[in-house]
């Protein structure tokens, strides 16, 4: 499964990333916090994506969760690094857990590339 999630500067951003590289993202599980997931079901036709809570009320904390649990495989996070975020110890707490269960994380669009190829290399798809 891949957690895909967005800052609000970075949502347009994000789904253009995901435009790019649909056929790759239809093929997968994807999880998103509320708003991402409904701009990608809504604007891209991704109706698989599970929808969590909104970022701010806990979504950050449910992805986290699953990467505990090891249902997550990658987690491309688009951040706004010159926006205060008012859920700022849920954004960190996710990174953490992110380093701590070794899972590839992008907050960019560089990184994000490097994952979807190194997903595509070793996850066949």
């Amino acid at each position: 499964m891949i957690a895909l999630i967005g800052h609000d500067q970075k949502k347009t951003a994000l789904v253009a990333f995901v435009r790019a590289h649909l056929e790759f993202f239809r093929s997968q599980p994807l999880i998103a916090t509320a708003s991402t997931g409904k701009l990608l079901r809504s604007e891209v036709g991704l109706e698989q994506v599970e929808c969590v809570a909104h970022g701010p009320f806990g979504g950050d904390l449910v992805i986290g969760g699953r990467i505990v649990e090891g249902k997550i495989a990658a987690v491309i996070f688009f951040r706004d690094p010159l926006t205060a975020q008012p859920h700022e110890p849920d954004v960190s707490a996710l990174l953490r857990v992110c380093d701590v269960h070794s899972v590839p994380l992008a907050t960019n669009e560089a990184t994000a590339e490097a994952i979807i190829d190194w997903l595509k290399a070793t996850h066949g798809s």
